[in-house]
């Protein structure tokens, strides 16, 4: 993390997501975003801070981090885990896949955070936790591109 950077820990409880979504927008201010920029990051953030929850932790006590920094305008964001892991990323990065079979998940997390994101990359080791890496220009006009 540079020196721009912010770090926030917090419980792995639900009514924490809304939380960890208004803190990295707030942050995110600063390059002077669109709505819908904002709107796309704090779905990324809610769908990672998500999985940490019901997958990672499975509702059971953890520490969430998240670390953010802007270079130029790109908005970087590592959502942690230190629960039980991925056995295969691939596996669960698939559209519809979710590990748990009681009906209530559409298992989109990471497709929404590939959706709304321009870069996504998922790092676990079983019985250690999950990092998800995520990367967001702010304000490029797709002309430039």
């Amino acid at each position: 993390m540079n020196n721009n950077g912010i770090r926030f820990e917090f419980a792995s409880d639900a009514k924490n997501e809304g939380l960890a979504r208004v803190v990295v927008a707030s942050y995110l201010t600063r390059t002077n975003p669109t709505l819908t920029e904002i709107e796309d990051v704090k779905t990324a953030v809610s769908e990672a801070v998500t999985n940490s929850i019901i997958h990672g932790y499975d509702g059971k006590a953890g520490t969430i981090v998240i670390n953010a920094y802007i270079e130029g305008r790109e908005l970087s964001l590592e959502i942690i885990d230190y629960g039980c892991g991925i056995a295969d990323i691939n596996k669960a990065m698939e559209p519809m896949y979710s590990s748990k079979k009681d009906g209530n998940r559409s298992g989109m997390g990471f497709s929404f955070m590939e959706a709304f994101m321009d870069e996504l990359v998922v790092e676990s080791e079983v019985g250690k936790g999950t990092t998800v890496k995520m990367k967001k220009k702010i304000g490029y006009d797709l002309e430039t591109y």
